[in-house]
């Protein structure tokens, strides 16, 4: 039994929150705690239903899974999916509020999908020169359609035009790429292309599938039934489950379908599939990363997922497992759409996600991409809080991603090529210590030898720092720029680097969107 496993085993007894999730490195220090932060919008969702200490028999990803995991600070979010023949941001959110034709015609799209312009190699040679050291990929989103062989079989759906109104059927398929006219694994090839080049995957897994009517009603599902509010572990703000069906009428632009609830069987057959589709993507592809699990099933059936998240754990011990549905079982956690203001109140791994277009799919307008700036500006700001950083970006239904949002990715690449040893394999300053103002940002290297000082608007003649300790500085450099750097400490205590003539021209600057400052420390 590992330290980790004993710590989990001798707080099973009790489910109090007090429990400090932790393993202690040696000192007094927790290196890795396992808590969610209590405004997370998945634990404040999960908290009534999933215990605050996982059950003894569970344990997390080793130590040194989650120092690579803080190591990589920057990956690329792909989304791919049917939803990305239309052209449209949203990923598959928007077949919620479509009308019930065109859901019928959602769903047999994938017959007429080759996406003959995709190719895994090009992909990951993208994330060679963009500087992005992991890509998560989309193996199955909320619309059901699994982009991998999986051999399960979907066995009931929604008919949504059948004479009389929507119903369930049976049906005998895997809704799956080998079903479309492409017939190509992709997720064998991204994760071969992966693997030789040494980049880290990330494969999502959302526990919803709306195109199988047997996952119903879990997680915004399509097919809603009366138990829904029970099922979902939904506590009402007005004391009424109306509040609950009015806000799926919202969601679904009055298209709601109310269906018979699920049967044991198909419980049962839920809870298989979702489970052996998981087990495929552990056991065809290699050594996994991690699992960017997704959406939430509620209190009904948490003993069952539970139990999958065990077996995942004997199948991959140090896949990181993203907390989405699961609770504090979750090695890391993902603020999804903003970054935190500041440092996070907890140790526990995270990964912020954030699209550059408009949402995580395929956007055609190239005036949305938010730019090479935005993205630095970001990597820089999250990694001196202690976070990593995700772009998301969807290529279309050919298979290929914007020029602009290429072009994009590859500038932050040539940044990082100059800067990248003050954002890769770092760690953020103690306390309040990673900024000084809006415009600049601390890094340490692990020894905490070396300090990177970014600043994301030029300093002018001189940079003064006044937040450093007692420890004499050895030298000063700037990262790009093979010209000595003068330094001093001022009457005021404050540590001044003086800023060469030569580089007040912005052309012989090394980069014109952020820089950085190397600190070395006396021994």
């Amino acid at each position: 039994m590992n330290r980790r496993e004993f710590l989990v085993a001798a707080g099973s007894a009790s489910l109090s929150s007090s429990f400090p999730l932790r393993s202690w490195a040696q000192g007094d220090e927790p290196l890795i705690e396992h808590r969610l932060p209590t405004t997370d919008a998945d634990y404040q969702r999960s908290k009534s239903y999933i215990e605050e200490v996982p059950i003894h028999q569970y344990h997390w990803a080793s130590d040194r899974a989650v120092e690579a995991f803080k190591d990589m600070k920057f990956g690329l979010r792909i989304h791919w999916g049917l939803y990305s023949i239309y052209g449209r941001p949203g990923e598959s959110w928007p077949f919620l509020s479509l009308p019930l034709e065109e859901r019928q015609r959602y769903n047999l799209a994938y017959r007429l999908w080759n996406p003959h312009e995709f190719d895994a190699d090009a992909w990951m040679n993208l994330c060679e020169e963009s500087g992005l050291k992991m890509f998560a990929f989309t193996s199955k989103h909320h619309e059901g359609f699994s982009m991998f062989d999986t051999k399960t079989r979907v066995r009931n759906r929604a008919n949504w035009t059948a004479p009389g109104g929507p119903r369930i059927e049976d049906c005998d398929l895997a809704y799956s790429i080998m079903e479309t006219r492409f017939r190509r694994d992709v997720v064998r090839e991204l994760t071969d292309a992966a693997h030789k080049r040494s980049i880290k995957i990330d494969l999502y897994f959302s526990h919803s599938d709306w195109y199988d009517a047997d996952f119903r009603p879990y997680g915004w599902h399509p097919l809603q039934a009366p138990s829904s509010p029970k099922l979902w572990g939904w506590q009402p703000s007005n004391g009424t489950t109306q509040e609950f069906w009015d806000s799926m009428k919202k969601r679904m632009a009055g298209n709601l379908v109310t269906v018979p609830d699920p049967t044991p069987q198909e419980v049962q057959r839920m809870v298989e599939r979702h489970r052996t589709q998981l087990t495929e993507l552990l056991t065809r592809y290699g050594a996994i990363d991690m699992l960017c699990l997704d959406i939430f099933w509620g209190p009904a059936v948490w003993p069952q997922m539970r139990e999958t998240i065990l077996k995942l754990r004997e199948l991959q011990p140090d896949v990181m497992l993203r907390a989405r549905g699961i609770g504090n079982y979750g090695d890391y956690y993902t603020p999804e759409g903003f970054v935190p203001a500041s440092r996070e109140s907890t140790k526990m791994p995270w990964f912020v996600i954030y699209p550059l277009g408009r949402s995580f799919s395929y956007d055609n307008d190239a005036s949305k991409y938010k730019g090479a700036q935005w993205i630095i500006h970001n990597l820089i700001d999250i990694t001196a809080k202690g976070g990593n950083f995700m772009v998301g970006v969807g290529p279309s239904g050919l298979g290929s991603f914007h020029p602009t949002a290429v072009s994009q990715l590859e500038e932050a690449g040539q940044w990082l090529r100059v800067n990248g040893e003050g954002i890769y394999g770092t760690r953020p300053r103690p306390g309040t210590e990673w900024a000084e103002g809006d415009n600049v940002r601390f890094t340490c290297s692990k020894d905490n030898r070396v300090l990177y000082c970014f600043v994301t608007e030029w300093p002018g003649k001189t940079l003064q720092i006044a937040s450093l300790d007692s420890r004499p500085i050895q030298s000063v450099e700037m990262l790009g720029y093979s010209g000595k750097l003068q330094f001093r400490v001022d009457a005021t205590h404050n540590f001044v680097i003086s800023i060469p003539d030569e580089l007040q021209d912005p052309s012989n600057r090394p980069g014109q969107l952020a820089w950085a400052f190397k600190l070395g420390y006396a021994t």
